[in-house]
């Protein structure tokens, strides 16, 4: 692990020590913030660049997380890698499992409703909440609300950086 990773590791351990003090879930956390449910987990565990206009309410809503943590949370750029073992983890897998079983009808209604596309994960939104099902079973909603983009026809004349040519005319 590097220095850098190190870090946000032990910075993490402390925020997540300082939400667990503070008996907040994620939920409450969100709306005290701001933001959604996920998005909050995202800033406590690294995930996600805490904004400055943000930083207030987060000092307000966890006092028990450090002035040099919430400036490293700040100025950190998260390094958003995929972990390879995270998918071992059973509810990961079976989110990654429902994924994988559903992508092709999904990409099929997205292109039949949107035209030929993908949808952002930039200007993106996940939402986790729960419902109660027909026989009152607990059951687990998670929107993902995503920004459409469609894919573009590459006109040469629209090109405003084209690369160079060597020894073309």
């Amino acid at each position: 692990m590097t220095t850098s990773a190190l870090r946000v590791a032990e910075r993490v351990e402390r925020v997540l020590a300082a939400k667990a003090a503070s008996k907040k879930t994620y939920d409450q956390l969100a709306k005290e913030l701001g933001v959604t449910n996920a998005y909050a987990a995202q800033l406590l565990l690294g995930q996600a660049q805490l904004k400055p206009a943000t930083a207030d309410k987060l000092r307000a809503a966890l006092p028990g997380v450090s002035e040099s943590d919430v400036e490293d949370m700040v100025s950190t750029c998260p390094d958003r890698t995929f972990d390879s073992d995270l998918i071992k983890e059973p509810l990961v897998y079976r989110i990654y499992e429902a994924a994988m079983h559903y992508a092709r009808a999904i990409k099929a209604i997205v292109n039949e409703r949107h035209g030929d596309g993908i949808m952002s994960a930039i200007d993106f939104y996940v939402d986790v909440g729960h419902t109660t099902g027909k026989n009152g079973e607990r059951r687990v909603v998670i929107t993902m609300n995503g920004k459409y983009l469609p894919h573009v026809e590459q006109r040469a004349e629209d090109n405003t950086a084209p690369a160079p040519r060597i020894g073309a005319e």
